[in-house]
């Protein structure tokens, strides 16, 4: 079975009804940006611009898609307000495109390494206990054998939150409670996998530390300890940002590609806001691929990305 389905009529629906907000703040200002205009001047393209950055697109990023539909409209020579949607649209993808955001939609399956060890790292309150969460129940319903570990130790709650994970999802945790060593849990975590014969393990991190620099001691103390177990672990290590929370998803994403070798990103809460364009920003500054995105409460709206699909979905009249 391949894991996370194909994208299919009822994940349509679902990215479409998580990005509503977005799509409706975004092509209300644009249709009152063009309204009574025949054709894209500068008038037009600075209100875009005003939108862009309103629909946290952010700053650079908006600049760089505004440089290219101004070159398109001077090579054109003439280009109507009807066809600055597809040029928008156009755009936008190819951004995605290049920063190679939901090429993994096309991975049905894992990468032969067993087990495919996956560190995820956030701050608290960004939905990365209930990513986790909704990964592991995917990877599950995909036939995998999953093994949670619980190394964000910092916090009672952490531990707690994902141990209730584990057992709603139906799938082990290796856990020693508030205050335990997080290399510690890590590497008991990683010889557990190995003993079982897992094919996933999912390793939750500290949300915060007191500074940037004790952060970045503490995930690269669990990187090191993981690979005394399996030398090339972590495969995978994905950042979680809350999607409503806008430039600030900038700034946390700033703080853990600094901490870690981040190769991932998953954007939640997309379903609650307006602010669905920092999925392009970040893509776009970072240069780290967007993997999945969060468009709903329930265990399937946790989908991977398609980036054809969401820039399809946010241009659906």
């Amino acid at each position: 079975m391949a894991f996370f389905g194909l994208f299919n009529k009822e994940k349509k629906e679902a990215l479409d009804q998580g990005l509503s907000k977005t799509r409706e703040s975004f092509f209300g200002k644009l249709k009152r940006a063009v309204v009574g205009k025949s054709k894209v001047d500068d008038e037009v393209l600075d209100q875009l611009e005003e939108i862009l950055i309103t629909s946290d697109v952010g700053v650079d990023t908006t600049l760089k898609i505004i440089e290219r539909i101004e070159k398109r409209v001077s090579q054109d020579k003439y280009v109507n307000t009807d066809e600055l949607n597809k040029i928008l649209k156009e755009e936008i993808t190819q951004l995605l495109e290049e920063n190679k955001s939901g090429d993994v939609v096309n991975l049905n399956a894992l990468p032969s390494t067993k087990p495919y060890v996956i560190m995820v790292v956030g701050v608290n309150g960004v939905g990365k206990t209930t990513t986790i969460g909704k990964l592991a129940y995917q990877f599950k319903k995909g036939g995998k054998e999953v093994l949670l570990g619980a190394a964000d130790t910092f916090r009672a709650a952490a531990v707690d939150q994902l141990k209730i994970w584990s057992e709603r999802v139906n799938v082990p945790i290796v856990e020693k409670g508030m205050g335990a060593d997080p290399g510690s849990v890590a590497f008991d975590t990683l010889n557990s996998a190995l003993a079982r014969g897992s094919d996933v393990v999912i390793i939750d991190t500290a949300g915060r530390l007191h500074n940037k620099i004790n952060l970045m001691n503490e995930l690269t103390k669990i990187r090191q300890v993981m690979k005394k177990v399996i030398p090339d672990a972590p495969h995978e290590v994905l950042l979680v940002l809350d999607g409503s929370t806008g430039q600030n998803a900038f700034e946390q994403a700033k703080q853990f590609t600094a901490a870690t070798d981040v190769t991932a990103l998953a954007i939640t809460k997309l379903d609650g806001t307006a602010k669905g364009g920092v999925v392009i920003g970040i893509s776009d500054q970072f240069k780290i691929p967007v993997k999945y995105i969060g468009v709903g409460e329930k265990m399937e709206d946790l989908q991977l990305f398609d980036k054809k699909e969401f820039v399809e979905s946010l241009f659906r009249d």
